[in-house]
C-alpha cells in the first residue's frame, strides 16, 4: 500500500472518529444532558422542549448523559413498621415517578442508579412515618388510600426540598402482612374486637326488641280499655231501650207481661235441668202449663 493511500485511509478514519464524536441521536423515549468536563451544558428533548433526533455537540470535550423521559417503576424493599397501636407490619410498596428537572436530576443525584438508591430511602422513611401513626385496620382497609395519598405527598415535598428534580406520580402499597410471630396474636385481638361489635350490635337490638314490645302491649291495652269502654256503652244503650221496650209492652198488655215474668221465673229454675221444687199440684208457679198462656187470665178471675 502506498503512502498516499495510508493517508487517505487515515484522513478518512479521522473523520469518521470526529463525526462520531460530534453526533449522537436523541431518542424519543430519552432526554439528554450535554456535559464538559463534568459541567452540564444544555440539555437536550427535555420534558415539554424539542430536540428528540440528530444533535450535535463539541468532539472529545462535551460528553452526552442520556435519562429516561418516561415514567419510571422502582419497587422498594420490604420496610417493617411498627403501627400506632404498637403491631409489627411487613409493607411492601413501589413508586412511580419521571425525571422532571434533568439538570437538577444530574445535579443532585447523577445517575439513576444513584436516584433509585436515594429515593427508596426516600420512600421507606415516609411510609414509616405516616404508617406509623395509624391502626393496623387503616392500613390494610378503612384508610389506606388516603395514607398512600398523605405519604405520595411526602415524598414529593422532601423531594423539592432535596432538589432532586424528579416528579412523583404514583406511591402505592402492593402488600401488607403481618410478620409471622405476631400474625396469631392480631388475629386473637381482631376476632375479639368483632364479637364485641357483634355483642354491642345484639344489645341495642335486645332493647329495641323490647322497647317495640313495650309499645306494642301499651297500644293492646289502649285498645281493649277502649273496646270494653264502647261496648259498656253499647250494652248501656241496649239494657235501656230493651227496659224501655218491655215497659211498653207491660202497659200494653197485662197478661204477656205476667207470662213473660212467667217464662223467665222458669228460665232461672229449670235451666241447669238439677232443681228440684216442692210444691202443691195446684200451685200458682206451673198454671201456664196446665192453661197455657191463658192461664194468668183464669188466675185472675
Amino acid at each position: 500500500m502506498s503512502t498516499r493511500s495510508l493517508m487517505i485511509l487515515l484522513g478518512v478514519g479521522v473523520f469518521l472518529v470526529l463525526l462520531w464524536q460530534t453526533l449522537f441521536i436523541v431518542d424519543q423515549r430519552e432526554q439528554a444532558i450535554v456535559v464538559a468536563y463534568g459541567n452540564p451544558v444544555r440539555v437536550v428533548h427535555a420534558p415539554r422542549q424539542g430536540g428528540a433526533g440528530l444533535n450535535v455537540k463539541v468532539p472529545f470535550i462535551q460528553q452526552v448523559i442520556k435519562l429516561d423521559r418516561r415514567n419510571i417503576a422502582l419497587e422498594s424493599d420490604q420496610e417493617e413498621i411498627v403501627t400506632a397501636g404498637q403491631d409489627r407490619l411487613v409493607v411492601d410498596a413501589f413508586i412511580r415517578y419521571r425525571i422532571a428537572e434533568p439538570l437538577a436530576f444530574y445535579k443532585t443525584l447523577r445517575d439513576e442508579r444513584t436516584a433509585n438508591d436515594r429515593i427508596e430511602r426516600l420512600v421507606n422513611s415516609s411510609l414509616r412515618q405516616v404508617l406509623g401513626s395509624a391502626t393496623t385496620t387503616d392500613i390494610i382497609s378503612g384508610r389506606r388510600a388516603q395514607l398512600m395519598q398523605i405519604a405520595k405527598a411526602d415524598v414529593a415535598h422532601r423531594a423539592k426540598l432535596s432538589e432532586m428534580g424528579i416528579e412523583v406520580v404514583d406511591l402505592r402499597i402492593r402488600r401488607v402482612d403481618l410478620p409471622t410471630q405476631n400474625r396469631d396474636r392480631i388475629f386473637r385481638r381482631m376476632v375479639t374486637s368483632r364479637q364485641q361489635v357483634a355483642a354491642q350490635l345484639r344489645a341495642e337490638g335486645e332493647q329495641a326488641k323490647r322497647e317495640i314490645i313495650a309499645q306494642a302491649d301499651k297500644e293492646v291495652a289502649i285498645t281493649l280499655a277502649t273496646a270494653r269502654e264502647q261496648s259498656g256503652q253499647i250494652t248501656g244503650e241496649g239494657d235501656s231501650q230493651r227496659t224501655r221496650i218491655f215497659a211498653q209492652s207491660f202497659g200494653k198488655d197485662p197478661s204477656f207481661a205476667a207470662f213473660f215474668r212467667s217464662m223467665q221465673a222458669y228460665e232461672a229454675s229449670l235451666a241447669n235441668g238439677d232443681t228440684t221444687l216442692v210444691l202443691s199440684p195446684d200451685s200458682a208457679f206451673f198454671r201456664y202449663f196446665e192453661r197455657g198462656p191463658t192461664g194468668g187470665a183464669a188466675a185472675r178471675r
